[in-house]
């Protein structure tokens, strides 16, 4: 694949993701995110979004809990592509997304928007990296990202 079809791929997966944060129920305490999973052919193999099955749930984890196996081998050529940076700390549960991430053999991770530091310090990006994950941020599109998150952020 050419670096073309590499950022047009990028660019459309990651649009995907952020329209399935337009799907989120409504909260006060917790970002809009959409995520979605595309194996190295292109396949979808996970998508999900916050709040999808639980208030708590986060889109990365939603994603992968649809995977039939966390150490599928076509996952290590996987992209997880996520409207916002995967949390590396969370209240609402034990584990952050990075954490979770780690656990799958996924190399890449493209995000739009950065976290900002309004529920908790968002380093998902930092710890994915020093693990030796790829990590890339488009962030022409984050503010597509922030737009369904509008009613969280300071004007």
């Amino acid at each position: 694949m050419s670096l073309i079809d590499t950022v047009e791929s990028d660019q459309r997966w990651l649009r995907a993701a952020i329209e399935l944060s337009r799907s989120c129920p409504p909260s006060q305490t917790a970002f809009s995110v959409g995520a979605v999973i595309v194996d190295s052919g292109g396949a979808l193999v996970g998508e999900g979004y916050s709040r999808r099955d639980d208030p708590h749930d986060h889109a990365e984890e939603v994603a992968l809990r649809q995977l039939p196996d966390a150490k599928d081998p076509r996952l290590g050529a996987a992209t997880l592509y996520s409207s916002l940076e995967p949390c590396g700390a969370r209240s609402s549960r034990p584990r952050s997304c990075a954490s979770l991430i780690l656990d799958t053999p996924i190399q890449r991770i493209v995000f739009a928007w950065r976290e900002p530091s309004v529920f908790v310090t968002g380093e998902g990006a930092e710890l994915l990296r020093a693990a030796g994950r790829t990590v890339v941020e488009i962030p022409d599109l984050a503010p597509l990202a922030r737009e369904a998150n509008r009613h969280l952020l300071a004007e």
